[in-house]
């Protein structure tokens, strides 16, 4: 069985030339390990499978981590989480931009960032799709930090970034809030959602991926809130805000990024260790259905203060 490999926008690859429905070889699942481990991002179209098989699929790249919320899990297979978008919880989670009203929009963020150690990768499949918005965008953080300057990256090598929780969005100091008004309903603090009060996690400037060994550019916008002790890398609490101003400019550029725009029978792997990911929503009340499998995360990237 050959496998066919063919790039998408910028980053990220589609595979093609099996059936995920029928049984894969032990070659075959190192091959897609490789190819998971080669791009970041892998997309495989035209996949008619129960929530089963997708659960055999992807522990080829991993054991599974269960979701902490029962209330989003399936009953009949807990390793399955839905991610769904028009039903009465929909409110939670709307918020304003330029004066629409957008559902389940998500900024750029790695999973369990906030941890110190996040998920290994996940996967998506798409169950029920709206005709149109919806999309899930990845962006590969290894291209990013060799797209950097040779000063950047030794600067990167002597610091230490701090995420910090918050469940306002008007509160993270890196995400773009122009236009942005949060809706009558959403969150003040994390345990209006059922979520433990995090502690801040801080990661090196460049983070060394487990597996590869490639170096990660350390910067995602979600939940971004300084460099610790910038003092000891030879720069001022001012340049360290301005260093995470650019880096955050850097990581939206549109080289970087793959925006799925999804089909039916589309699922998406990523790896959480390299990529980050975003969502752009979709209008209230529009049905939309995601079936996510996440691969666990056995190594600490990061510490909590």
């Amino acid at each position: 069985m050959a496998l066919l490999v063919t790039p998408l926008n910028n980053v990220g690859v589609e595979v093609s030339g099996f059936d995920i429905g029928k049984p894969i070889s032990d070659a075959v699942k190192a091959e897609l390990k490789d190819l998971w481990y080669e791009h970041g991002i892998l997309l495989f179209r035209n996949q008619d499978i129960t929530p089963e098989k997708q659960i055999e699929f992807s522990r080829i790249f991993g054991p599974l981590e269960l979701h902490p919320l029962k209330a989003t899990t399936s009953e009949a297979n807990p390793e399955l989480f839905v991610l769904e978008n028009g039903s009465d919880k929909d409110k939670f989670f709307t918020a304003s931009y330029h004066g629409e009203e957008i559902v389940g929009r998500l900024d750029w963020h790695i999973d369990l960032h906030y941890t110190g150690r996040p998920n290994h990768g996940a996967l998506l499949r798409a169950v029920e799709l709206p005709s149109s918005d919806g999309l899930t965008g990845f962006g590969d953080l290894v291209k990013a930090y060799e797209a950097l300057d040779e000063p950047t990256k030794e600067l990167l090598d002597k610091i230490e970034i701090a995420y910090s929780f918050s469940m306002q969005r008007k509160h993270m100091r890196y995400v773009d809030l122009d236009g942005y008004e949060p809706g009558p309903f959403s969150p003040k603090k994390p345990s209006d959602m059922n979520y433990p009060d995090f502690s801040d996690a801080v990661y090196p400037g460049a983070v060394t991926h487990p597996v590869t060994g490639a170096k990660v550019l350390g910067v995602v916008e979600q939940f971004l809130d300084r460099v610790v002790t910038p003092q000891k890398a030879g720069i001022s609490n001012d340049e360290s805000i301005e260093l995470l101003e650019r880096l955050v400019a850097h990581t939206r550029k549109p080289e970087f990024h793959y925006f799925h725009e999804w089909r039916e029978g589309d699922m998406v792997l990523w790896d959480n260790w390299r990529a980050m990911h975003c969502a752009t929503g979709t209008k209230p009340g529009v049905r939309r259905v995601i079936n996510r499998t996440t691969i666990e995360g056995g190594v600490t990237l990061g510490r909590t203060l």
